[in-house]
């Protein structure tokens, strides 16, 4: 498991499904940081429509939630996907966000240059659901 864990923590880009009010899945790609057994995400700087984000409403109003964390390569022997199940807290504020921000500036030198803000997206780990090729 403590592999698992550490290539999970190395992947650059994940994928996180919410579901919203009619029912629907709503999926995006994250960047994310795995610190023990929670997952953080924060909502960055690049362009959208709304500071107001369908990913984070959807986590407070339905906290379970699921982040697909993948390795392709064309040699298919080296694939590899965990699936993530958990529950989502959304940080408003607090010494754990402020720790979280941390987290994703020491992974992403673009979270250096341009910090993220609040909030950020905090999901505790519940199941871990691994596949691999080899």
């Amino acid at each position: 498991m403590r592999r698992l864990a550490d290539d999970v923590a190395r992947a650059r880009v994940a994928r996180l499904a919410t579901v919203d009010r009619d029912g629907r899945p709503h999926l995006v790609p994250i960047v994310f940081a795995l610190v023990g057994d929670t997952l953080y995400s924060a909502v960055d700087a690049k362009p959208k429509r709304s500071r107001t984000l369908r990913r984070i409403e959807n986590a407070r109003e339905r906290p379970d939630v699921t982040v697909l964390v993948d390795r392709y390569d064309e040699d298919w022997t080296q694939l590899w996907w965990v699936r993530i199940r958990g529950r989502a807290r959304v940080l408003d504020e607090g010494d754990e966000a402020a720790a979280a921000l941390e987290a994703l500036g020491a992974k992403y030198a673009q979270y250096r240059a341009e910090p993220p803000g609040l909030p950020v997206l905090a999901i505790d780990v519940e199941d871990w659901r691994p596949w691999s090729a080899s």
